[in-house]
């Protein structure tokens, strides 16, 4: 996985400007078109409007003892209807720039963060076993949503103020070289204190990410109710409380020390901009004294350099702005470099739509990432059609790691597993899976309806419920669900309104449902029935004998009674196969297994 220093650095040292604006244009061009339009004409209608101030001032001025002043008057009213027309228009334009800026900042959030999910359920299950990961993965979520739409903002900022900036150091230029001199000068301090500590809150940022996840951890430990029931028994509020407001201390007294330097700096910074600001002022000030401005030129460059200051400093500020976002849009882009490895082939080739020969593991050998530790080693079984495998073992003996080699969530190591004779990776992913019915012990409970928790185990059946039905039937869901208030229409557990929780048993069988629902060749059942009482369990079984006549089939389980019906039986420890046969065999070989099956029957005399 690339996620090294190195890469990092790499990421930080490209340009991000234009990408980021493909982004913008692409979740929303007639805003983008809206957004420009705006900022051309917020950068010439404020000179315009100076402009007109002085024309008022300098009117009123030549007409102070004028004979006709009612001609004067009306010279001076015409401009001022004109003054207030631009002023309308300015104000016009603010407000429908705010509504731009809200349109397209919720069309950017939304397309990134659409980016970020299609990425997340590409990325490898192998990602998720590595920390680092993590840390990339909660940067490219803090910065996604805004960073695009904040470049916009800048962009749109030093495009603006450019604008106005060019027309105003003309002015200036023409009173005395100097004063456009001293505008650049008195911003440049400002400049460089930002851009110097936005690097310092990157790398900031990248140090204590991984203590930040640890307080989101405790935060989501705190308010989730995943452990609820656990941190009241044995009182652990308290601890973890203690631990969360630490870290939050930690961070808070870090970032704060970096955030004192930078507003000291800022003060230092800003005081030579105003020492500046009161010479440039004495220098007009003495030009009118002197007869060389009349009152409205005085009116006029006060406003202009005013105005100008104000442009250059939010151009500065601009231009450093998009030095930081470039900095920090690296997360998002170092997030979306993630690449698959377990990808569909160029070619792929066309699944068998019966298998002959079946599934054929060949000495395949596994370890999961960051560890040595071999999961599964040299395993050779096969999977035959119509027949019905189970895999027993102790916690870690390998039996899950199996089924995820062969969803092709993970790749081996060593080895390949053929279907048809044919190697996995030659089949297109998505093609192979849709052939594989699975429920994993971990299986999962969506606060979604009964119906769409069964119908999203083959989304072509997602609106027929007659198939999701007969689905629940065959795991025995049918029966909890006709008794919810709702029925198939009832929101499943208590995450939203009138959602109605099930016990663990009852929330297997709907998983099991999910599983039936796929018109698959290969079911895979691990631990489908551990949380069902034993009668549930024995119905469960009696039914999936008539459900898989056509399937290859694969069981995983501790219980040994619910593993007799299978054809093979294959016992694992530590990796690997150390038994296999049918019950009847292994019980007379007296092994492992009949050891085990043996303990277990005698908790039931």
């Amino acid at each position: 996985m690339a996620t090294s220093n190195s890469l990092s650095s790499k990421l930080q040292n490209r340009l991000y400007l234009l990408p980021a604006l493909r982004l913008v244009w692409q979740s929303g061009a007639k805003l983008t078109i809206a957004r420009i339009a705006l900022l051309i004409l917020q950068g010439v209608l404020p000179l315009i409007a100076i402009y007109l101030s002085k024309l008022v001032v300098d009117t009123i001025a030549a007409n102070l003892n004028s004979v006709n002043q009612e001609a004067a008057f009306r010279q001076v009213l015409l401009l001022l209807i004109l003054a207030g027309v631009v002023t309308i228009i300015i104000n016009f334009c603010s407000a429908l720039t705010e509504i731009v800026e809200t349109a397209q900042a919720e069309k950017v959030t939304n397309y990134m963060q659409s980016i970020l999910h299609v990425k997340s359920t590409e990325v490898d299950l192998e990602c998720y076993e590595n920390p680092q990961y993590y840390d990339i993965q909660q940067r490219a979520q803090e910065e996604a949503p805004y960073r695009p739409t904040e470049i916009l903002n800048r962009l749109t900022q030093v495009g603006q103020n450019g604008i106005s900036l060019v027309a105003i150091v003309g002015l200036l230029l023409s009173l005395h070289w100097s004063l456009a001199s001293i505008l650049l000068i008195a911003s440049l301090p400002a400049v460089v204190v930002r851009l110097k500590y936005a690097k310092m809150l990157h790398r900031w940022q990248h140090q204590w990410t991984p203590v930040e996840r640890q307080a989101d951890y405790l935060d989501w430990l705190l308010t989730e109710d995943t452990y609820a029931k656990e941190i009241r028994l044995f009182d652990l509020g308290n601890l973890f409380r203690q631990r969360f407001n630490a870290i939050q201390e930690k961070l808070y007294h870090s970032k704060m020390r970096l955030v004192k330097k930078r507003s000291f700096a800022y003060f230092l910074a800003q005081g030579s901009s105003g020492v500046a600001l009161l010479v440039t002022y004495g220098l007009i000030i003495n030009q009118t004294i002197q007869g060389s401005l009349q009152l409205g030129d005085l009116v006029l460059y006060h406003q202009a350099f005013q105005r100008g200051r104000n442009a250059l400093k939010f151009l500065l500020v601009g231009l450093s702005g998009l030095y930081e976002d470039n900095l920090f849009l690296a997360n998002v882009y170092e997030f979306l470099e993630f690449k698959p490895k377990i990808v569909t082939p160029q070619n792929p080739k066309p699944l068998p739509q019966k298998m002959e020969a079946g599934i054929v593991f060949h000495q395949v050998s596994f370890n999961y990432p960051n560890t040595n530790r071999q999961a599964i080693k040299e395993i050779n079984l096969t999977i035959k059609p119509g027949e019905t495998i189970a895999l027993v073992g102790e916690n870690g003996s390998g039996k899950t790691t199996l089924v995820k080699l062969l969803c092709r969530l993970y790749e081996p190591k060593v080895g390949r597993i053929t279907l048809d004779g044919i190697d996995l990776r030659e089949f297109a992913t998505n093609d192979l899976r849709r052939q594989i019915s699975v429920i994993f012990q971990d299986y999962a409970q969506y606060n979604l309806s009964a119906q769409e928790n069964i119908g999203l185990g083959n989304l072509d059946l997602l609106t027929t419920p007659e198939k999701i039905k007969r689905a629940a039937r065959h795991s025995g869901a049918d029966s909890v669900i006709r008794n919810l208030p709702q029925g198939y229409d009832t929101i499943l557990g208590k995450l939203f309104d009138q959602g109605e929780e099930l016990s663990i048993g009852q929330w297997q069988k709907v998983a099991l449902a999910r599983a039936f629902l796929r018109d698959s060749q290969v079911i895979i059942l691990d631990e489908p029935t551990s949380a069902m009482d034993p009668q549930a369990e024995y119905e469960v079984f009696q039914k999936f004998r008539q459900l898989i006549k056509h399937q290859a089939a694969v069981l995983i389980s501790h219980r040994l009674s619910t593993v007799r019906m299978a054809d093979c039986i294959y016992v694992m420890a530590q990796g690997e196969i150390v038994e296999s046969g049918t019950h009847e065999k292994l019980m007379q070989l007296g092994g492992t297994y009949a050891h085990l099956f043996e303990t277990q029957a005698q908790n039931y005399q």
